[in-house]
Order: structure tokens, then C-alpha cells, then sequence
């Protein structure tokens, strides 16, 4: 269409084909006798499929159906749309001496659908960037974890605990005074995100490992001056997968359990231009008795105490091997896989707790051999079971990584054996194999004692004296089996040592009650303990005072 100044008529065209942007064929339709510019109209139907085109002369300062033409060019046709009354309008104006309309251009290489999605994409693209920006530009923001590294993890470590977070923020509950204390169990198992710093001041340096220290440290309460003791293990930059392995251990809440350490909070330390240096550090419970092998080392247990911390040791294992809580509830379980006297701390003298976990392993049904199997040989060489040391462990079962454990607390029952006053003659601590083996022994040396001469700790003849005693060397021995499949689970050794505790609890009775004309009647009624099921061993744990256990039946040539 065409409509010049000089022109005496003005031609108006017609459509006759429509292409997917753009209407090229036409024939001539209307001439325009006035020097209007000449409007082309094109209405989309409310299908949005079929389409009618016409065009007229039209005085452009008019309104065409209520709508004012907002721009015309002599250049192109571009179809603007324009809602109106009846629909949506494509339009276009021109004037000038170019037949601009004979070219009608309806997308110009934008789709109006485009169009009309641009601004909830673009709000869509700043949300996502705010929250890539909150998330990776926070304070303390811990780098990429690769996932762990499996190192031979050792620790002498007074406390340590339980289930990770961040941080604490807010008020801390108290801690008990004196042996007992423990994190109050609204703290135990807690995971914090927030990024705010527990008010902790260092005190002193209590043990030192191979990968991380342990500090006895101050948590203030409030500007009163009131703090509680706790335990700060501090692990290096270098370490931060071993930090990462044992809060990833605690962050289960199922782990809670009273002979299992009590844990606060994870923090991330350092990295700032006041304190360069990076740490990682786990807060928990401090218990001022110190580890089993330290304490063992100046103090000789009565049978009582020996039946109380032993019987609490066996529990302890048996909460993280369990797949339930006490209550029922369904829980992952764990190998602890470092078991020994250093890595249980004294809550008081009758209960233990295990504390280390950087070698932990959940037994997750949805891991594949393939993941057990890059978890390497780790533990410590004196405390490995056979199986390790030939690195024969069978991974396709995952009782294989208990077994492995029970093996271990065999030594340390041993140890604490070893140091009871029933036993007759108690001679100094010593650790296990410490005759035959230097003080830090390799595993090629262990493999040689263990396997090739299937060495264990002497368990002389006047130990089992004591009838009690028996019972308790008959569990180790059946503990450290070599083969794995004999070995006893932990929950029958905490039966078994229910059963002491419950024969102690009778004679206790029988010695201080005095004898009444109707005994028979006012003897207290014990209830009795469920038998042991475990499929491992044939031995029964009732056993009486009269019940006679051959330890050396089970005893493994000595070198």
C-alpha cells in the first residue's frame, strides 16, 4: 500500500495468502482517494488459527475500534498487536513514498508468546542467582567435601561425641558437676546450622593423637561468669575428612545413648585474618576421669566395678551394631572399627562410655561392596582382628564389620581383667601382646602373632579361680574366635554380663538380709533374664557359681 503526498490515488491490497510471519501475495483492493495513511487491520480469530485481513484508508489522529494508532513508519509494516473490544489486533501504518504494506511483517524474529514469558523468566533467573549468592558466599562456608579420606585414626581423646551441627545458638543447658558431667540430653545429638560461634575459651591441652588434640575448655553461659566444663577436639585443615567422617557418625540422633559420649556441635574455625589457621573442632561432654588405658594403668578394679564397666562397655557396642534403639526405633548400625582402652572414657566407676568415631562406618544396606571395600584397613595393628590383618574381611556381609569389633573389646576386657583384685596377684598394666610385641607394633608383626602363631593374651590359670571369672573368660575367649562366625555378637556378651550382675545383686541379698522364720516366702523375686539367641555359640549365659568352663579348651596356642 502506498499513500504519497503528490499522489492523486492511494492504493489499498488485499491478502491473499499469509505465511508463518509474513504476507507477501496480495492483489489491489481498495484505492484511497485522500492523503490518509493507509491502516492495515489484522484480527486473529479466539481460536488463534484462522486468521482475516483487511485493509482501509484510515486518518491516523482517528480511533480505529477504541484503539489510537500508536506508530507508523515508512520503512516496514510491523503488525503490532492491540487488544481490543472483539480480540487481539495485529496493525501496522504507513505514509511516505515506499509501498511499505505490500510486505506485511507480523514477527520480526520475536514470538509475542516469548515476549509475554520474559518477565517471569527473568524474575525466576534473579531469584535463582540471590540464592546461589546466599548459599555459596555465607561466612564459615566449609569447602566441598570429596568425601572421606580413610586414615589409621587414632586418638586420645578424655570426651568426644556425638551428632554434628554447625553451631548452638542461645542458652546451653547446665552440665552435672564433678565425675558425672554429661550435656543434658536436649544438647546430646542436636544438629545447629546456625553460624554464630559457641563462646568457648581453651584451657588446656588433656590428650594428643595422631590427627587431632583434645582440649579441656570453658562454654560461658552468660556475662555472669557461668561456663561448664566440655571437651574440644581439634582437628588440623589437613584432617578435615576424618572431622567430617565422625560428625557425618553423630549427625544420626539414634546414637544417643548413656554409654555413648554426649555431643554438642561441630564448628569450623579460623580462616579469617585474625586466626588464619583453619580448624575443625567437635564439642562435647568432658569427663575428667579420663580414658580406660589411663585409668587402668593407676587403679585396680574391684569384681563389682569390673562387672560394672565391662557390662557397660558391651553395651555401648551393642547400641551402635543394633538396627533399633531402645525404643524401638529404627537406626543405622555402625563399626566402630578402633575399638581399645584409649577410646573409652570413664563417666564414673561403675559406667564407661565409647568415644572416637573417626573411623566409624555405617552399615547402610544401600552401600555396595564396592563402597566397604575403598574403606581400606584401618584401625589400630595391636587391636586387629585376623581377618583384618589378612585383609580377608568379607564384605558382601555386613555382620563381617561387627565381628571385627567384637574381637577388639575381647582385648580390652582383657585388659580390665587383668587388673581386677579377684585374679589373685594384679601386676602392672600392660597392654595387650606387650610381651611378645614392641610398643608400637606394625602389622606385618601382628600378622605373624596373630595368624601364623595365633597368639593371645595369656589368661593364667588362677584368674578363673574367681567363679564369676570363669564366665568372663570364657566371653573373651569366645570373642576373639578366629574364626569371625564363632565369635559372640555384643548383645550376648551384655547378657552375660546382666547375668553377673544379677548373681552379684543375689549375694548382695542373701549376705545383708537377716534369716527370718518364713525365708522361704520374703526371698525377693529377680526377674530372670532372657537367654542368649546369638547363633555363634552353643554356651548358655545362666550360668550358676557350680558351673564348670573350660577356658583352656578355647584357649589359642601361645607363641
Amino acid at each position: 500500500i502506498n499513500n504519497t503526498e503528490n499522489s492523486v490515488k492511494n492504493i489499498s491490497v488485499w491478502c491473499s495468502l499469509t505465511e508463518e510471519s509474513t504476507c507477501e501475495y496480495h492483489y489491489l483492493d481498495k484505492i484511497c482517494s485522500t492523503r490518509f495513511a493507509i491502516k492495515l487491520a489484522v484480527r486473529f480469530n479466539t481460536d488463534n488459527v484462522s486468521v482475516s485481513v483487511r485493509t482501509l484508508c484510515y486518518n491516523p489522529q482517528d480511533m480505529l475500534e477504541n484503539i489510537m494508532l500508536a506508530n507508523y513508519s515508512s520503512k516496514e509494516c510491523l503488525m503490532a498487536p492491540q487488544h481490543s473490544e472483539d480480540g487481539l489486533l495485529f496493525i501496522c501504518g504507513c505514509i511516505g513514498d515506499h509501498e511499505c504494506n505490500d510486505r506485511l511483517i507480523f514477527d520480526k524474529g520475536v514470538n509475542v508468546v516469548v515476549i509475554s514469558l520474559v518477565p517471569p523468566l527473568l524474575v525466576a533467573v534473579i531469584a535463582t542467582m540471590a540464592f546461589y549468592l546466599y548459599r555459596t558466599r555465607q561466612p564459615g562456608k566449609k569447602p566441598k567435601d570429596w568425601g572421606p579420606r580413610r586414615t589409621h585414626y587414632q586418638s586420645l581423646d578424655p570426651a568426644e561425641g556425638q551428632v554434628n551441627g554447625s553451631n548452638y545458638r542461645g542458652k546451653l543447658p547446665s552440665l552435672s558437676d564433678g565425675v558425672n558431667s554429661e550435656i543434658s540430653s536436649t544438647c546430646a545429638n542436636n544438629l545447629n546450622h546456625n553460624t554464630e560461634q559457641l563462646p568457648i575459651q581453651l584451657e588446656a591441652l588433656v590428650g594428643k593423637g595422631r590427627f587431632a588434640e583434645v582440649w579441656r575448655a570453658r562454654l560461658s553461659h552468660n556475662e555472669g561468669g557461668q561456663y561448664e566444663t566440655v571437651a574440644v577436639k581439634i582437628f588440623p585443615a589437613v584432617e578435615y575428612s576424618s572431622w567430617c567422617n565422625e560428625r557425618a557418625i553423630f549427625s544420626d540422633a539414634n546414637l544417643k545413648h548413656e554409654n555413648i559420649v554426649q555431643f554438642l556441635t561441630a564448628e569450623e574455625r579460623g580462616g579469617t585474618a585474625a586466626a588464619p589457621q583453619r580448624q575443625y573442632w567437635l564439642i562435647m561432654a568432658y569427663y575428667n576421669m579420663g580414658n580406660l588405658q589411663d585409668f587402668l594403668t593407676g587403679h585396680i578394679f574391684t569384681w563389682t566395678e569390673l562387672c560394672s564397666l565391662a557390662g557397660s562397655v558391651a553395651r555401648g557396642l551393642a547400641h551402635l551394631h543394633s538396627d533399633t534403639t531402645p525404643c524401638g526405633t529404627p537406626k543405622v548400625p555402625i563399626a566402630h572399627r578402633d575399638l581399645k582402652s584409649s577410646n573409652i572414657v570413664l563417666k564414673n566407676h561403675s559406667e564407661c562410655a565409647l568415644c572416637d568415631f573417626g573411623l566409624a562406618l555405617q552399615l547402610d544396606l544401600s552401600l555396595t561392596v564396592d563402597d566397604f571395600a575403598n574403606s581400606g584397613q584401618v584401625g589400630t595393628a595391636r587391636y586387629m582382628a585376623p581377618e583384618v590383618l589378612e585383609s580377608r574381611v568379607n564384605l558382601e556381609d555386613l555382620e563381617s564389620f561387627k565381628q571385627i569389633d567384637i574381637y577388639s573389646m575381647a582385648l580390652v576386657l582383657w585388659e580390665m581383667v587383668s587388673r581386677c583384685d579377684v585374679i589373685g596377684e594384679v601386676k602392672s598394666y600392660e597392654p595387650p601382646f606387650s610381651s611378645k610385641v614392641c610398643e608400637q607394633p606394625c602389622i606385618d608383626s601382628m600378622r605373624d602373632l596373630v595368624l601364623r602363631d595365633r597368639g593371645r593374651p595369656d589368661i593364667p590359670a588362677s584368674w578363673t579361680a574367681h567363679p564369676g571369672m570363669q564366665l568372663v573368660c570364657a566371653t573373651i575367649t569366645e570373642c576373639w574366635d578366629h574364626d569371625p562366625e564363632a565369635r559372640l555378637t555384643a548383645h550376648c556378651v551384655v547378657e552375660r554380663f546382666n547375668t553377673l550382675a544379677q548373681e552379684e545383686l543375689e549375694n548382695s541379698i542373701c549376705t545383708h538380709t537377716p534369716i527370718l522364720p518364713s525365708t522361704e516366702d520374703q526371698s525377693p523375686s529377680l526377674p530372670s533374664l532372657p537367654p542368649c539367641t546369638d547363633h555363634s555359640t552353643g554356651i548358655h549365659p545362666h550360668f550358676t557359681s557350680d558351673t564348670q568352663i573350660s577356658v583352656s579348651s578355647r584357649q589359642p596356642s601361645q607363641m
